[in-house]
């Protein structure tokens, strides 16, 4: 049976991309900072549900997830790499170092640490899949969201190189862009905004499944706009 590694999966896009897969009967391992959260946002773990903690920013603490994931599952066939951030900043130059540093911790150093313990797993001959979340921002630098737009325009370029490098190792690495996500966190934040252009967390979802699906399996490198 597929066995997918989700993180930030107690997040609104993390716990629909966990519902997608539940229902298609794959089994999945749901990393979150706090299993109480991740136990409320995608239900208890069960035979085919493994909820984790660990701190994204620390290697070793991703690795331990990953490794008692094998342990139980066998392999790990395909990653998700939801977790990440968002923050309105100030101008590049008045940017500062906490600031620049939160969101690259937030957005790249989580993806590494993830891909370090997982894509290693990957490379029996298998293969598996890895699904980045970019951003519709990284495409263009904005206002006051440059470490924002850098760090998710680093994403991007992350999963190109990496599909470079497993490509003919039978790994398939793409990344979506998607717009803005219709959470109750952007519905309190954006009151007056138009929703009807927001990106449903279910809608995303089922891309992020097909990407992880053998009907994928000649897409690499992709960076996928979700608007």
């Amino acid at each position: 049976m597929t066995t997918i590694f989700i993180t930030g999966a107690a997040g609104a896009l993390g716990s629909a991309v966990a519902r997608a897969f539940d229902a298609a009967g794959t089994n999945t391992v749901l990393l979150g900072r706090d299993l109480a959260r991740l136990e409320s946002a995608c239900g208890p773990a069960s035979e085919r549900r493994m909820l984790a903690s660990a701190d994204l920013r620390d290697a070793a603490s991703v690795a331990a997830a990953a490794r008692t994931a094998i342990q139980r599952f066998g392999r790990l066939d395909a990653l998700c790499n939801i977790a990440g951030g968002f923050a309105m900043g100030t101008p590049v130059h008045a940017t500062s170092d906490a600031q620049w540093d939160d969101l690259f911790d937030l957005n790249v150093r989580s993806l590494r640490n993830a891909v370090a313990a997982v894509v290693p797993g990957m490379l029996d001959g298998q293969g598996g899949k890895v699904v980045n979340i970019a951003s519709g921002s990284a495409r263009q630098g904005l206002a006051n969201m440059g470490a924002y737009c850098a760090s998710k325009d680093v994403v991007i370029r992350l999963t190109e190189s990496m599909s470079a490098e497993l490509r003919g190792q039978g790994v398939n690495v793409n990344c979506v862009l998607p717009g803005t996500i219709d959470t109750p966190e952007n519905r309190a934040a954006m009151p007056n905004a138009d929703r009807s252009k927001w990106v449903a967390p279910d809608a995303l979802a089922e891309v992020i499944l097909f990407l992880c699906s053998p009907a994928a399996r000649a897409i690499h490198g992709a960076a996928i706009p979700c608007t």
